[in-house]
């Protein structure tokens, strides 16, 4: 691949994770949970998920990909501290976007 095929391609994956993360917030708002997205501005720990929040108590963190993007070693290593904690670590992507709203209701239901 060219240096300007690879540029390309990597903004059209920050363009899909994009929209993935507009149609979370929906969802959220939807269902009236607290969240908020960490600044990733260099000065926190790197790996922290995209989205943090609570809904009826229930801690919970939402890492965003698109495409083929798959998680890093460090978001691996904080999802997995969240659900040690005893919070909910998800992953969505445009495939599994739309199952967010029953999966998080479920899960919430599940950790009662």
């Amino acid at each position: 691949m060219t240096p300007e095929g690879a540029v390309k391609a990597k903004v059209k994956t920050i363009l899909a994770e994009g929209a993935v993360k507009a149609k979370v917030k929906t969802i959220l708002k939807e269902l009236e949970c607290y969240y908020f997205m960490p600044s990733a501005n260099g000065y926190g720990r790197a790996g922290i998920p995209d989205l943090i929040g609570c809904l009826n108590g229930a801690f919970f963190a939402i890492e965003t990909k698109a495409g083929k993007g798959t998680t890093t070693a460090l978001q691996d290593r904080e999802l997995q501290r969240i659900k040690d904690a005893g919070g909910i670590a998800l992953v969505v992507n445009e495939d599994n976007v739309d199952q967010l709203k029953a999966k998080l209701l479920f899960m919430i239901r599940e950790h009662g």
